[in-house]
């Protein structure tokens, strides 16, 4: 993707950036994360030894011949930037080509003992087998007694923060924000949302998944009260083909979250057996195109994606990655209007997304002149603050 003056994409090559902490920092301890949670064999751990040494001080290497995307990867950039430092091609694509070297190393893509074996998985299922988990599904009770709009609010909400949502908290706060010097949602197009939706009532919604474990049991519970209250006809859930990004979301990832609500106790039962039910008969739909995994901005989808997401209602996309990949990962100035860099978008699109890296569009000028008066820049990466924005 060519850089433009006004936003040059985001290379991680300035030491005491974001972007660089997470290739220098992040990446080796992801490796020595994967190395404890499973008993590799020695060939996979001298694969981890030398990723750790290429990722931190090495170049892009291409693929072997006989890899099986290889040529995905070379339509994706890899002759392109071959030889080069990791540091030194655009962020987003150094870290998908981490995640496709890690698989690597621990055999994921097989043929062997370990093919198929999700090196995150113990970490998503401590995570979504937790007590936390079981308080914030406990959550659901209280909302039995609210009108359809309050839920529907309550479980936006709840999407839009992930495992940072409590939803009691959330509608009895509703409104504090608004007196905050510096609110935590700092774009909020909830109201164009649900406007949306109602427009085009029983349509579909596409919705592209973000994390695994208690951050996609609430966009689940969001599907669900869609569907149940027939705000949409059909929901199509976009994951990954295959494990990315640490935590991700797969296929096996939503059955692992159906199951833990199916098992639970009180009203979340209840959405579990109705979302399992829907999977079933086909209102909810599972996609896992390759194109998830790839290292490129969406502006560059190839046309089946583009035509998925132009028949929906609404797409909504979900998590810090895939808005950096809606609006490309570049430096854009914080108050270029969201509407633009979207506009090549084959239908209306809406970003939930917790801030966790330094892209960000669409805020008023006041905004983030509070916000850069109270966090310098900070609030970019923290997680601290979150948006809603909606293209129609």
């Amino acid at each position: 993707m060519p850089d433009t003056p006004t936003a040059p994409v985001i290379l991680g090559n300035r030491p005491g950036s974001f972007p660089h902490s997470v290739l220098a920092e992040r990446h080796p301890a992801i490796i020595r994360q994967v190395r404890d949670a499973f008993p590799y064999e020695p060939e996979q751990r001298r694969a981890l030894d030398a990723l750790l040494a290429d990722c931190t001080e090495g170049t892009i290497e291409p693929l072997p011949v006989d890899a099986h995307d290889r040529e995905r990867w070379t339509a994706w950039g890899m002759d392109a930037y071959a030889g080069q430092s990791w540091y030194d091609v655009p962020w987003l694509w150094s870290e998908s080509w981490f995640y496709r070297q890690l698989l690597q190393a621990v055999g994921y893509f097989g043929p062997g003992p370990w093919q198929g074996i999700d090196p995150f998985r113990p970490s998503k299922h401590a995570e979504l087998d937790s007590s936390v988990t079981d308080d914030e599904l406990a959550a659901l009770d209280g909302l039995a007694g609210r009108s359809a709009d309050e839920q529907g609010q309550a479980l936006l909400h709840g999407s839009l923060w992930g495992n940072r949502a409590d939803l009691g908290f959330r509608l009895s706060a509703e409104g504090t924000e608004l007196a905050a010097a510096v609110p935590a949602l700092v774009a909020d197009d909830s109201e164009r949302l649900w406007s949306l939706l109602d427009a085009s009532r029983a349509g579909t919604l596409v919705l592209v998944a973000d994390n695994a474990g208690r951050e996609l049991v609430p966009d689940l519970l969001l599907i669900a009260h869609l569907l149940d209250h027939g705000t949409i006809g059909r929901a199509v859930l976009h994951v990954k083909p295959y494990p990315y990004y640490v935590s991700d979301a797969t296929t096996a990832d939503v059955v692992d979250a159906l199951r833990r609500l199916v098992k639970a106790q009180g009203a979340a039962a209840g959405y579990g057996r109705r979302l399992w039910d829907a999977l079933s008969d086909g209102r909810l739909v599972l996609r896992a195109h390759p194109f998830s995994c790839s290292p490129l901005p969406y502006e560059e989808m190839p046309d089946d994606l583009r035509a998925d997401f132009a028949r929906a209602a609404l797409t909504v996309v979900k998590g810090d990655l895939n808005y950096r990949r809606l609006v490309g990962d570049r430096t854009w100035p914080p108050t270029t209007p969201f509407t633009d860099v979207t506009g090549y978008f084959p239908g209306p699109v809406a970003a939930l997304r917790t801030l966790k890296s330094d892209v960000v569009t669409g805020l008023a000028p006041a905004t983030e002149k509070a916000l850069v008066a109270a966090e310098e820049q900070r609030w970019r990466t923290g997680g601290t603050h979150a948006l809603i924005q909606v293209r129609a």
